[in-house]
Formats: C-alpha cells, sequence, structure tokens
C-alpha cells in the first residue's frame, strides 16, 4: 500500500512540475533554437543544407505562433525541435562544404593540368605545325581558360564552393575541347599543299 501511495504522489508532483513549467512561455529554449539557428547560418547551412534549415527555421516559427496562442507545452516542443533541426543543419552543411572542397580541390588540380597540356601542345611540335591564325585562337582560348580558372581559384578560396564547381566543370569542357581541336587540326604543311 505505501509503495502504490509513494509512486501516486511522486506522479502527482511530476504532473504539478511538469504543469507549472509549461505555464510559462518557453523563452530559454526558443532562445537556444534562435542561437543554434543562427550557428547553422554562420556554418552555411542555408546555401548547403536548405531542406534542414527551412525546417529549423519553420519550427521556431510555430514555436514563436504558440507562444502567441498561450500553448507553452506546443511552443516548447517546436522550440526542442527548431534547435535538434538547426544542428542537423550546421553538420550537413559542415559535411556538404567538406566534401566539395575536396571534389574540387581534385578538379581543380585535373584543370590545372590539362591546360598545362594544352599549352605544352601549343609550344611543342603540335602547336608549330598549326596554321599560324589557328596556333594564335587557341593560345588566347588557352589564356582565357587559364584567366577562368584563376576566378574559380578565388571562389573557392572565399568559400564559395558551388560557384567555383560551376565555375570548373566549364573550364574543363572547354580546355577538353581545345586539345582536341589542336589534335585534329591539319597541319600547317597540309594546309598549304591544299592551297
Amino acid at each position: 500500500m505505501r509503495l502504490s501511495t509513494g509512486f501516486a504522489r511522486g506522479a502527482w508532483l511530476f504532473i504539478v512540475a511538469f504543469s507549472v513549467a509549461c505555464a510559462s512561455p518557453p523563452h530559454k529554449e526558443i532562445d537556444q533554437a534562435q542561437g543554434a539557428i543562427d550557428a547553422a547560418r554562420a556554418a552555411g547551412a542555408e546555401r548547403y543544407a536548405p531542406t534542414e534549415y527551412a525546417a529549423a527555421t519553420d519550427a521556431l516559427k510555430q514555436a514563436n505562433d504558440a507562444v502567441t496562442g498561450r500553448d507553452y507545452r506546443l511552443a516548447l516542443n517546436y522550440a526542442l525541435e527548431s534547435r535538434e533541426q538547426a544542428q542537423n543543419a550546421a553538420r550537413a552543411a559542415a559535411g556538404t562544404r567538406a566534401k566539395l572542397r575536396g571534389d574540387i580541390e581534385r578538379s581543380m588540380a585535373e584543370v590545372k593540368g590539362l591546360i598545362a597540356q594544352g599549352r605544352t601542345m601549343l609550344k611543342g611540335a603540335d602547336g608549330t605545325r598549326l596554321p599560324r591564325r589557328t596556333h594564335r585562337a587557341l593560345e588566347q582560348r588557352v589564356t582565357q581558360l587559364d584567366q577562368d580558372l584563376q576566378k574559380a581559384d578565388a571562389a573557392m578560396q572565399s568559400e564559395d564552393y558551388m560557384d567555383a564547381e560551376r565555375l570548373l566543370a566549364g573550364i574543363k569542357e572547354r580546355i577538353q575541347g581545345v586539345i582536341g581541336a589542336m589534335s585534329k587540326q591539319p597541319t600547317a604543311q597540309t594546309s598549304r599543299r591544299r592551297t
């Protein structure tokens, strides 16, 4: 009998404590959720983990709406959900950024190698056999691609990985086109014989 009475008292005290805790707005939890959202934004979650970031901001808005409606228990639930979503967004953004940075570094090295190959071909026997006008045009294209590569590098240094990735994709395709064009061009001697 005593055990069940003690249990009933403990349960009743828990209910009273929980009711008192939910009798006032969960400002502390809402502030923690806002802090977690700010940290996620600083980690780039708006750009690199948009789904999780949007869920966190939406849950925080719902927490504030619940406070306005005086449903403090619901506000507490939304504030805790918002904080968790924001923390997930920050982790996801950090992971995405690290992966993108690694991918971009590999692509950057590959594109630098292709540009060096293009320059070598232009200076070597392949380049000297090209008609002068074609040689000049290809040389200008390689120089432009090198400048574009510098822009991609600047984007990477400023941690704008998505822009760097976009720039690199275009550069890689164009330098491969230049190298292919040099391989397929008739030599200067062949073009002279035809004229």
